[in-house]
């Protein structure tokens, strides 16, 4: 029986923020996904804070990862993209999104979360000197680098009487007890929303944590060390926060959807006035039963929204939202206590945390304790062999979905060597070089498995990827073609994917001086996309002019390998990945242009890793290597996830390949040598005496290069010193 293909994808959904309700909905999707969905979520950053925990935190009962929402795990879990950007406008005509940065994202579906602000940009200083309690993450990372510089008795001024003004100040006494702390709100009493009983008690714990709370008093503006009044006076302050003002995205209103005061307007189905567009959590208004903004109707609205996305998607019956019209609010008093307000009891007490606590834990927990999805079955009557094969990982993207290294070799050896005089390198050489005019022209190609869902950052990493080899020889990319398959999907949707791809990867392209002029398309069963570049160079560096007595540097740290795998795996945190892509989308054109007038030998580090890369560049050259372990870079987090087991499924095939040749301490920082990279830097021989002025260049430009060892006589070794690793930020 001939396996079932792959279903066809027909529609794109749109996910516009990380919210409560979009987080759960991306768990509800990975249990229960519609085919022929292609699911994207779209936001700043990597992780988006839980409200709930915030004034916790700032006590100090919470790390800040125990606030994170991790939207890499939930985007993995639900088979999205995560497109990590800010959302700036939506052209309803055309279905596009505008992400600044990158080509406009199509849609079909899409679902508004996005939260609010707590900015007032008109106050005069506001931006430059007033931290805004929202977005959360922002204030979050805010109050860590105050803490950091925090004067023996700060002073912290909070605008806003309202319950999160009042929660955050009396959490800020808490951590700071020797700080002044003064909560200014502009009307003539603070806590208006709350019952009297729990107003009483609130202002009982400001009082005993020595807050004061300054009515009538607005603000007015900020200037270094100072908040400014509405009635004129200066009041001295060492950090501001405003928790006052509640501001939508201020493109909302060019978007032409109905607005209630900023907020955008939504039915009992969480439609808009545009059908195709939903909202919930802060940045709807329910039309039909208004209510506070309360992260308890955000996470109350995720089943709701999640059944409606899927009816409008599979044309399906729309489900009423009708929230409750009051809920339980427990508001913590700084220490482990908290106040509760519902039904007019003032109840108090450490009881109260502790309830809060169960739910924000739970809550929490159920984003992060994501079901495992099951491996693939396998046939009762199967050829033998297989299970070796599959291993216990899924199949790695990138350049760790390579053939390994010695059965490269093996097949390689039996192509005869070039018969045309203008041909002057032979197989197994990183790039072609061919004779052209008075100088060479190189000529390579790269193809990858997909390591990411977004098409646009696909086809950028593997543009600059394919450019490595020519970059690595000292030539200027020329003209390049791609080669696409596509996962089986409707036209319109293929047309989509492909110009966020081909749009990226020509950006990229045309970065490095080169045209991308045509190339290839077909269907197949899973997203794959290459290149082959051609480039001009006068005379190519090649890898047998390595001397001893050279100086190795090496321009990108190490790890993308097991941070590609471990994302695979839903096991590397979010903030670990993005700086892993981040790393993967810069170019090593300037890097090139830098090392080739002086380097002796040059190569890219990409599949077989650091280890097999230097020792293909030491057997060409006839010489050996010294590495020190604690100079090489490591992408922040790659020690960790490679000390927790995680790794490339390359990894056993690239250590296999550099066997008996190949000395140094053994451990998971070793391994790190193998780890097969996907974009990675250059490794460069070069005479030591330009070491100091090479790395103060490539620094100024950018990158993180290091002095890694150096070049000694041969034979052909690699010996590694050291155990202790840097890590870059």
């Amino acid at each position: 029986m001939t396996p079932a293909a792959p279903l066809p994808l027909t529609r794109d959904l749109v996910l516009i923020g990380g919210g409560h309700t979009h987080a759960l909905v991306l768990r509800m999707w990975g249990m229960r996904p519609l085919p022929g969905v292609r699911l994207t979520v779209i936001n700043p950053g990597p992780t988006a804070a839980y409200s709930g925990m915030l004034p916790g935190h700032i006590a100090g009962h919470y790390p800040r990862e125990a606030l994170a929402l991790d939207l890499v795990k939930l985007a993995r879990h639900a088979g999205a993209r995560l497109v990590l950007g800010e959302v700036r406008g939506i052209d309803r005509a055309s279905r596009q999104i505008h992400v600044p940065g990158r080509a406009p994202i199509a849609y079909d579906v899409a679902s508004l979360d996005i939260g609010i602000t707590s900015e007032m940009p008109d106050l005069p200083g506001f931006a430059a000197h007033v931290t805004p309690a929202k977005p959360l993450e922002r204030f979050a990372d805010a109050w860590e680098r105050f803490l950091a510089r925090a004067p023996s008795t700060p002073r912290i001024a909070i605008a806003g009487g309202g319950v999160a003004g009042i929660e955050l100040a009396m959490a800020c006494a808490h951590r700071l007890p020797d700080a002044q702390i003064t909560v200014y709100e502009a009307g003539t009493e603070v806590l208006r929303a709350l019952g009297p009983g729990a107003r009483g008690r609130l202002l009982a714990h400001c009082a005993r944590l020595g807050v004061a709370i300054q009515t009538n008093a607005a603000l007015a503006g900020a200037s270094e060390g100072e908040i400014h009044l509405a009635d004129g006076r200066p009041e001295t302050a060492d950090f501001i926060i405003a928790t006052g003002a509640a501001r939508p995205a201020p493109w909302l209103p060019e978007t032409g959807l109905a607005l209630h005061e900023g907020y955008v307007s939504v039915g009992p189905s969480l439609q808009s006035s545009d059908p195709a567009i939903f909202a919930a959590g802060d940045i709807a208004h329910l039309s039909h039963a208004p209510r506070p903004k309360a992260g308890v109707y955000a996470v109350r609205a995720a089943k709701p929204l999640y059944h409606n996305l899927r009816a409008a998607l599979s044309g399906g019956a729309m489900r009423g939202y009708r929230p409750q019209r009051d809920y339980l609010k427990l508001i913590s008093t700084g220490g482990k206590g908290a106040v509760a307000d519902k039904w007019g009891l003032p109840l108090d007490g450490a009881w109260l945390w502790r309830w809060k606590d169960r739910i924000d834990q739970r809550f929490m927990a159920r984003l992060r304790e994501l079901p495992a999805m099951p491996g693939p079955t396998l046939p009762r009557a199967r050829a033998q062999g297989m299970e070796a094969v599959l291993g216990d990982k899924p199949l790695c993207g990138g350049c760790g979905a390579k053939l390994g290294g010695e059965a490269l070799r093996r097949a390689l050896s039996g192509l005869p060597a070039p018969a045309r005089a203008d041909v002057l390198s032979g197989p197994g050489d990183d790039a072609a070089i061919l004779a052209h005019g008075s100088g060479a022209q190189v000529f390579t190609t790269d193809h990858v498995r997909a390591f990411t869902e977004d098409p646009w950052l696909l086809g950028r990493i593997t543009a600059l990827h394919a450019m490595s080899d020519a970059w690595a020889m000292g030539a200027a990319p020329q003209a390049a073609l791609a080669q696409v398959t596509l996962p089986r999907q409707s036209e319109e949707m293929g047309a989509r994917a492909l110009a966020e791809m081909l749009g990226a990867a020509s950006e990229a392209f045309r970065e490095a001086g080169a045209d991308l002029v045509g190339g290839h398309t077909s269907m197949g069963a899973e997203l794959e996309l290459g290149f082959s570049v051609t480039g001009l160079c006068a005379q190519p560096i090649g890898q047998s002019g390595a001397r001893p007595g050279d100086r190795l540097i090496l321009t990108k740290p190490l790890g993308t390998g097991v941070v590609l795998a471990a994302e695979m795996a839903r096991a590397a945190p979010g903030a670990v990945v993005a700086r892993a892509l981040a790393q993967m989308a810069q170019s090593s054109a300037r890097a090139s242009d830098i090392l080739a007038p002086h380097a002796h030998a040059m190569t890219d580090v990409t599949g077989f890793g650091l280890a097999g890369h230097l020792l293909g560049l030491c057997m060409a050259s006839d010489v050996s290597a010294r590495l020190s372990l604690d100079a090489i870079p490591l992408i922040e987090g790659a020690e960790a996830l490679a000390e927790a087991g995680q790794h490339s499924t390359l990894l056993p095939q690239n250590i296999a390949g550099c066997a008996g040749r190949v000395t140094g301490p053994p451990g998971p920082r070793m391994e790190l040598l193998y780890d097969p990279q996907t974009s990675g830097g250059l490794l460069a021989a070069v005479p030591a005496a330009d070491v100091a002025a090479l790395l103060e260049a490539l620094h100024a430009a950018g990158y993180a290069a290091a002095e890694i060892g150096e070049i000694t006589p041969g034979p052909a070794m690699l010996r590694v010193h050291g155990s202790r690793v840097q890590t870059a930020r």
